[in-house]
């Protein structure tokens, strides 16, 4: 009981042990409650009703006052996942290290936590937390939240911000601080250190020299996240909406090598830039300000291209047909990431078909580009050839050439067939069979979104 009470002590931040927290009302912050989700301020209310507390809580109070319009919004209360259960009808309980409950409204789904504890169920002989569901204070649950910048509470009923640890002032300040010593939190859940990369990188933070120390003698802890959890939080930085900002992030403070597999060969130590990966990515992001669908697929066969790109010309250099050659390098990667990075099949299969159709964009003469066109996957196909052209590994001229072939009427593509064959494009090696009447798709049915 002793030794817990002195590591609780320990573990709180100098200046910060005790306290009351800052209580900023609307005038010095600005976040209206009509600024948040229908969803959000229901739940909030109805918890309030039933004699709870209940806050806004995290990312969404910090993207608030940065201005900027958040994604998703938590809610934290003193109420037990039971009864937030019990009082949304469309709500269940998810979680075992620690529960939370998903309350449905329409299309959004409010995460809801109940206010953690000081002390922490269970640990691994690393400091890992295993197993965390002991109930506590506001003030507790503030100081198990990771950044400064995080731990900060909105009450809609008066539309103030509750503040334990000095956020708002490094919110201005631009500054990302880690709550506790910084050693000890990673110990606790390794995946802060990605958190703090994606952070810094989203919001153009700097991380705090206390922060950043410990993240390089601390990346081997990572290796040990189950493989899901992960691609979990790749995704994130992948679709923050600054991936390759968060890349290089990941270099700076020393995560690059040996925490993603997938990542390993895709990330230049020396910091060189990988111009098509780049075009890629900022496409991603510009995708994501627009509010329009990614595909994790795409995304993820433009980041493991250069690898599939290398292992394919050094088999053509060596005297291997293009096709054959393209699949041994695929297959090559494949096994690689297998090994220690398994891609949920949903996401490789994708891949896999976006890689093997770019050998078929050179077959462009008799009955194979109408049959190209067939493909469920040639839009995606030609979208990611067109980013090659972009970053200067194929001509223009191929592209352009496709991009008119899927709008052109029959005579027109003939004609275009006719060009190709002239300019020398490759030639079927055996006889080709007659075309049939009706083969060819309809102008624009390539261009289904993948």
């Amino acid at each position: 009981m002793i030794r817990k009470l002195i590591r609780k002590v320990l573990e709180l931040p100098m200046g910060k042990r005790r306290g009351k927290p800052r209580v900023y009302p609307l005038p010095q912050h600005g976040i209206r409650r009509d600024q948040l989700s229908h969803a959000a301020l229901r739940v909030t209310s109805r918890l309030q009703e039933a004699g709870f507390s209940a806050f806004v809580v995290g990312g969404a109070v910090r993207d608030l006052m940065l201005g900027v319009s958040p994604k998703d919004f938590d809610v934290a209360t003193n109420a037990t996942p039971e009864q937030v259960h019990h009082l949304f009808r469309r709500s269940r309980i998810i979680g075992r290290r620690f529960r939370i409950v998903h309350v449905m409204m329409g299309p959004e789904t409010i995460e809801v936590t109940t206010f953690r504890g000081g002390s922490v169920d269970d640990t691994n002989e690393t400091g890992r937390i295993m197993a965390d569901n002991s109930f506590g204070s506001q003030e507790e649950d503030a100081h198990r939240r990771d950044f400064t910048v995080n731990a900060l509470f909105y009450d809609p009923s008066d539309e103030t911000v509750i503040d334990y640890h000095h956020g708002v002032k490094d919110l201005h300040a631009k500054k990302l601080v880690m709550i506790g010593q910084p050693a000890r939190r990673y110990q606790e859940d390794p995946v802060r250190m990605l958190r703090a990369v994606r952070l810094a990188a989203k919001l153009g933070f700097e991380i705090d020299e206390d922060t950043k120390k410990p993240i390089r003698a601390h990346a081997h802890l990572l290796k040990k996240e189950p493989p899901a959890r992960l691609f979990d939080e790749l995704l994130k930085l992948l679709m923050s909406g600054h991936a390759y900002a968060c890349l290089k992030k990941l270099r700076e403070e020393g995560l690059a090598r040996g925490v993603f597999p997938l990542l390993d060969a895709v990330i230049d130590d020396k910091g060189g830039e990988d111009a098509f990966l780049k075009l890629s990515l900022d496409n991603t992001d510009a995708r994501l300000r627009a509010d329009k669908p990614i595909s994790v697929g795409f995304l993820l066969a433009t980041l493991l291209w250069r690898q599939v790109d290398q292992g394919w010309q050094r088999r053509r250099e060596a005297g291997e047909k293009s096709l054959p050659a393209l699949l041994d390098a695929i297959s090559d990667v494949e096994n690689e990431q297998d090994n220690d990075f398994a891609i949920p099949r949903r996401f490789s299969v994708t891949m896999r078909e976006i890689w093997t159709l770019q050998a078929r964009f050179d077959s462009r003469t008799g009955a194979r580009p109408y049959r190209f066109l067939e493909q469920p996957r040639f839009r995606a196909a030609y979208d990611f050839l067109a980013l090659r052209s972009e970053a200067g590994e194929v001509p223009r001229a191929l592209v352009e050439w496709w991009e008119r072939f899927q709008r052109a009427d029959a005579d027109e593509c003939e004609r275009l067939i006719a060009e190709a064959k002239e300019g020398g494009a490759e030639e079927p090696a055996k006889k080709r069979r007659r075309r049939r009447s009706g083969r060819r798709k309809p102008e624009g049915a390539g261009e289904s979104a993948e």
